[in-house]
Formats: structure tokens, C-alpha cells, sequence
């Protein structure tokens, strides 16, 4: 006899197709929702890499949220947006999660032009209650919008900016959500524990939000009521507080509640948005990882993941041709830190991506990590300066754009000798626009009192950390790309260059190219296909944007027919520093041929960055075409 086979149940996931679809199913379809969710993000991010522990925490917040929302009417917002995949499969994306982060496909964050249920692009934190408070606005002043919810983690809520747009949010008392996801602490009851008392939340009278709060924590039962009561001190920063610091700035405060009970989840979320009048904040408790065992496992929770197999987690492991220069930095730090105790890092929650946690592992009490909060990290790193300390202040490029007025007005202003370290220079692949490092050498150099540099290989790395080391008369900045260097060979130390001055690696006659920073081996390779070409070539490595070696660039010009400048980043840079002095010295009047090459003046959408160079014009083969428009020579490079 043929047994008899069970019918498989449809996927609900393959039933949604819109957020709408999930506003007609019951709670348990939900959680079983949850679940295929989140089996399809771990499939989806296996085969291209992301932030996966941050999306698995959210995936029943997600559902719950789109289930009670009236999205997109109702706008969503993410902040920092690496928890938006599951976001990103209910809201039409599905079909295309295979193409996250990679070139021409989904972006890894949200993205305004990706779809209307994004409304607010982000990928840098603490911005949502900002965004969220607009919105807000918007509505109350006629504007087609509903409600606005912002979604922030308890590490994005910890930087200045949160704070600044809670304290107004509070003081003008409109109605919005603000969605605290706190994946620091795992809140786990009891079947059953809370939900008698959150059964009763929805059929409660309207207006009774408030008396809801209160009366929270006190119906929990022992062992649970004392882990509400830690939440609450992580919130409020004060041992037996009377009210959260939440409410201190206007908001009514719900919680702590189990961020992976979706029957908590739903009956919390109807009944603010049944009663709410003016701002909630709904304290959210969930687990980085959840439920994917390696995830949950690892130290960093899979926050930052390459491709990897589902079964056993292991990723894919590339064998680095040369260590990488975030390597290089830390370890560089650390060894000039062995003898000279006046060194001191900071890092603004990125020490392993920094290179600070080298560092820091050798010298544990002299290694701070402020948090997300560029703005007082770069002030603090001046303080230190001022009381005779050696501060190296270790940020993304894109992340000290938030602290570019403390650079201003606390560090350049005072000429104190703070030692910026600009990770994440140029282009940087998957993490795309809103993670370029573009801009640092326009900013940098604008300043008075700055000296700007950027490491061309490791080995130029190690020496500009030996300078800035050195270097007590003003602030410095040294720049360099992620991943990996050329492979050349290291100097046992560091040597101290001398300021403003570049290096010639090899003499010609025809066309000068005038590298600043990691695009040196792509000049090179240019060089080649020009000598092949018939045009001799001069080969400089400018190592300075400020002060330029004015001395060099000078002859440069005085001796060649065209000269080319090539840098990893936009426009108001180095080659504008070099235009402004050439014409300063009246040598733009003659017949030099001057070519600046510069990242293009728009953003570019992630993909490889050896892919997002040839979009910028920044290859080889551009920089040799370039240089052979200039002198006159029409023959094709290849």
C-alpha cells in the first residue's frame, strides 16, 4: 500500500506580496511567517554577503510592524538600514535579494529611488528620529502621510544627534513612534508570562496609553520584572529612577518587551496605535542573530558577512595576497605605542574596522571607543591633544564628515596636534555611495593649520603613521583605502618623512604623472602602456596634498609637456590644490597640458571597486588615454 503523503502547506511568504497581505493573517501566521523570513534571509545573504545578525534580530519586528502599519501611507524608517533585509523581501524586493550589494542591484540599505516603502535613504545612524519628526511635521501640516515610525538600535540611540531629535520631538508632543531595538539584553519569559497581561492591551479604553506604561513592568512576575527593571536603567542611566529618561524629554515609554513574541509584538503595536497622541517610545528587546546557531554564536553575531554555507555557517575564505591596510595602521600604532606612552587611540564604534582593536589589545587603557559619535570623539581627541597627549583619532572617511565642525572649530582652530586616521579613503565597494570615502581631502585641506596626506602602499602607511606620530606642531591626517595593499615589502619601522615633500619613482620627458595616495600602481600601469606608446614618462608619488611639494610640482610642470594628477577622490581636491597653485605661479599661461583626475561629481552605486574605478574614469587605460590627449597623441590604449 502507497502510503498516504501529506499535503505541503504553500509558503505564506510565497502569499505576500505586498505588506497589505499580512494585515488579513492571524498572530500564529505571523510567527510562522517569521520563520520562512527568516530562512530566506540566511539563504539570500549566504550567497552574497551583508549584515545579516542585525536583520535576523529584527525579522518578527519587521512582520509585526508591516502587519499593524498602514505602510507605505504610514512611513517605516530604519535607521542605519543594514537591519532592513527581511524589510526589504515583504516590500516587493524578493526576487532580487540575490543581487544585494552587488553591482546594478539592491542596495544594502535603504534607498529612497529602490522603493516607495523606503522613504528615507540611510546607512549612517541616528538619523531616523530626525527623518521620523519631518515626516511627522509633514502630516500635521497637510501633507499625504500617515504616521511615522523610526526603528533605532540601542547603539544608534546612544549618539548626540537621537538625542537632539527626541528633545524636540518632545517638546512639540506629536504623534509618532520611535521603536528602540535593544539587542544588548535578551529578554526570554516564561510561555505565557506576559501575555495575560498584554491580552488585555487592544480592548483596554482609548486614551489609556499612559496608565499601559505604568503598569507594565509592575504586572510582570519576579525574575522578569528584574530584567525590565535593568532596561530600564539601561534607558533612564540611573539606579531606581521614578521615569525613564524618555519620558523626562516627552515621550511615553512602553516596554521592555520580548522582541520575538509576536502576540507582545502585535498587541503593543495595536494599542499605540490605537491611543497614541503625542510621541511613543516602545522599548524592544531582541537578539542579534536570532535564530540562525552560528549567527547567535559568533562574537560579532555575523554582523558584517561574506558569502557562506547555511549548514555550518563557515565563510568563504579568500587568501590575502598582502595584509590589509586597516592591518597595517593598527599594528603600527601599537609597536610606536610601546615606546612612547604619550600615544593614545580613539575610535567611534569601529575598532575592529579601524585597526583600534590591534591597538587596543596592547595597550587596553590608553584604546577609546565613544560610540557612535564622531562629534565627540574628534573634541575629545582635541582635549587630549591640548593636555600634551600624542591622540590618534582612527574614523571612516565617510563617518568624520559628522564631525567635520569639532575638526573646524575645536581641532584646526586650535592648532592642536590631534592625528586623524582616515580609513575607508576612495571607493569601497559593496557598502557603495553612502560608505565612500569621496570627500576627505577637500575638507581636510580647506583647513588652516592641517597637513594632509595619503599612503600610496603599506609601507608609505607605516611611515605616515611614524610622521603623524611625530608630528606635535598642528593636527595631520593621513588617508588610505580598505582592503588589502600592493604586496610590497615592510620596513621594520616606520620612517619619518619629511613634511611636504613627494618622491619621483622614475624620470621622463614627455608627460608627468602626479599620484596622491593608493592609485600610485594604477599610474604605474599607465606609465607602461604610455612608455609602450612611445611617451616617455615621469612617475611622481605626491605623498602630500598640504602642504604640496610645491618645489616638485613646480619643475614638473617647467619640464613637461603635460602633467596628470590622480587621486581616489572628488573634485575640490588635490588636483585643485595643484590648479590653484600652478596658476598662482602663472605656469598654467604657457603650453603645459593640465589634466586633474578626480572621482566624478555623482555618486556611484555599489559594486566591485576595481568596477567602480572604470566607472569613474580612474583606470589605467583612462589615465593613459588621458595623458596621451594631452600631448597630441591620437592612438587608441588598450
Amino acid at each position: 500500500m502507497t502510503p498516504i503523503e501529506t499535503p505541503r502547506a504553500t509558503p505564506l511568504l510565497d502569499r505576500v506580496s505586498a505588506p497589505a497581505d499580512l494585515r488579513a493573517m492571524s498572530v500564529a501566521e505571523l510567527r510562522r511567517l517569521s520563520d520562512e523570513l527568516r530562512s530566506e534571509v540566511v539563504e539570500s545573504v549566504s550567497q552574497t554577503g551583508g549584515h545579516l545578525g542585525s536583520s535576523l534580530g529584527v525579522v518578527e519586528l519587521t512582520v509585526a510592524l508591516h502587519a499593524v502599519f498602514d505602510t507605505p501611507h504610514d512611513k517605516l524608517i530604519w535607521d542605519v538600514g543594514h537591519q532592513c533585509y527581511p524589510h526589504k523581501v515583504l516590500t516587493g524586493r524578493r526576487d532580487r535579494m540575490t543581487t544585494l550589494r552587488q553591482e546594478g542591484g539592491l542596495s544594502g540599505f535603504t534607498k529612497r529611488s529602490e522603493s516607495e516603502y523606503d522613504p528615507f535613504g540611510a546607512a549612517h545612524s541616528s538619523t531616523s528620529i530626525s527623518a521620523a519628526l519631518g515626516f511627522t511635521l509633514g502630516r500635521d501640516l497637510g501633507q499625504d502621510t500617515g504616521d511615522a515610525i523610526a526603528v533605532i538600535g540601542d547603539g544608534s540611540i546612544s549618539a548626540g544627534m537621537a538625542y537632539e531629535a527626541m528633545n524636540n520631538a518632545g517638546a512639540e508632543g506629536r504623534r509618532m513612534f520611535v521603536i528602540l531595538n535593544d539587542n544588548e539584553m535578551s529578554i526570554a519569559p516564561p510561555v505565557g508570562a506576559m501575555s495575560k497581561y498584554l491580552s488585555g492591551l487592544y480592548s483596554s479604553p482609548l486614551g489609556q496609553l499612559q496608565q499601559v506604561a505604568e503598569g507594565f513592568e509592575a504586572a510582570l512576575p519576579g525574575p522578569l520584572r528584574d530584567h525590565a527593571k535593568r532596561a530600564r536603567q539601561l534607558v533612564t542611566g540611573a539606579v531606581g529612577a521614578q521615569g525613564t529618561l524618555f519620558e523626562e524629554l516627552g515621550f511615553q515609554y512602553v516596554g521592555p518587551i520580548n522582541g520575538h513574541d509576536m502576540e507582545q509584538l502585535v498587541a503593543v503595536l495595536r494599542a499605540a496605535r490605537a491611543r497614541a497622541t503625542g510621541p511613543v517610545l516602545i522599548h524592544c528587546c531582541t537578539v542579534k542573530g536570532k535564530g540562525y546557531a552560528p549567527a547567535e554564536n559568533s562574537a560579532d553575531k555575523y554582523h558584517g558577512v561574506g558569502k557562506f554555507t547555511v549548514a555550518s555557517g563557515e565563510q568563504a575564505k579568500k587568501k590575502p595576497n598582502a595584509p590589509s591596510y586597516t592591518k597595517i595602521f593598527g599594528q603600527a600604532l601599537a609597536d610606536l605605542a610601546d615606546t612612547d606612552s604619550r600615544i593614545v587611540g580613539i575610535t567611534a564604534a569601529m575598532p575592529g574596522g579601524t585597526g583600534m582593536d590591534i591597538f587596543g589589545a596592547k595597550h587596553p587603557k590608553r584604546m577609546f571607543d565613544v560610540g557612535i559619535a564622531e562629534q565627540h570623539g574628534v573634541t575629545f581627541a582635541a582635549g587630549m591633544a591640548a593636555s600634551g597627549l600624542r591622540p590618534f583619532c582612527a574614523i571612516y572617511s565617510t563617518f568624520l564628515q559628522r564631525g567635520y565642525d569639532q575638526v573646524v572649530h575645536d581641532v584646526a582652530l586650535q592648532n592642536l596636534p590631534v592625528r586623524f586616521a582616515i580609513d575607508r579613503a576612495g571607493l569601497v565597494g559593496a557598502d557603495g555611495a553612502t560608505h565612500a570615502g569621496a570627500f576627505d581631502v577637500g575638507y581636510m585641506s580647506a583647513l588652516p593649520n592641517m597637513t594632509v596626506m595619503a599612503a600610496a602602499d603599506e609601507a608609505e602607511l607605516m611611515h605616515m603613521v611614524a610622521t603623524a606620530a611625530a608630528h606635535d606642531s598642528g593636527p595631520i591626517a593621513f588617508r588610505y583605502p580598505r582592503g588589502e595593499g600592493e604586496g610590497v615589502p615592510l620596513p621594520e619601522r616606520g620612517e619619518v618623512l619629511e613634511i611636504g615633500k613627494g618622491r619621483v619613482m622614475f624620470e621622463g620627458t614627455d608627460v608627468a604623472i602626479l599620484s596622491f595616495g593608493a592609485h600610485l600602481g594604477e599610474s604605474l600601469k599607465a606609465a607602461d602602456m604610455l612608455e609602450a606608446r612611445g611617451v616617455s614618462v615621469t612617475l611622481a608619488d605626491a605623498r602630500f596634498a598640504k602642504p604640496l611639494d610645491r618645489g616638485l610640482l613646480h619643475r614638473l610642470a617647467r619640464t613637461h609637456k603635460a602633467l596628470i594628477t590622480i587621486e581616489q577622490g572628488a573634485r575640490g581636491g588635490f588636483g585643485a590644490m595643484v590648479l590653484h597653485d600652478l596658476a598662482g605661479e602663472g605656469l598654467l599661461d604657457g603650453a603645459l597640458a593640465i589634466r586633474t583626475m578626480t572621482l566624478p561629481d555623482r555618486f556611484i552605486d555599489q559594486a566591485a571597486p576595481d568596477a567602480m574605478y572604470a566607472e569613474a574614469g580612474l583606470t589605467a587605460t583612462d589615465i593613459a588615454a588621458t595623458a596621451m590627449q594631452a600631448v597630441g597623441v591620437r592612438a587608441e590604449v588598450s
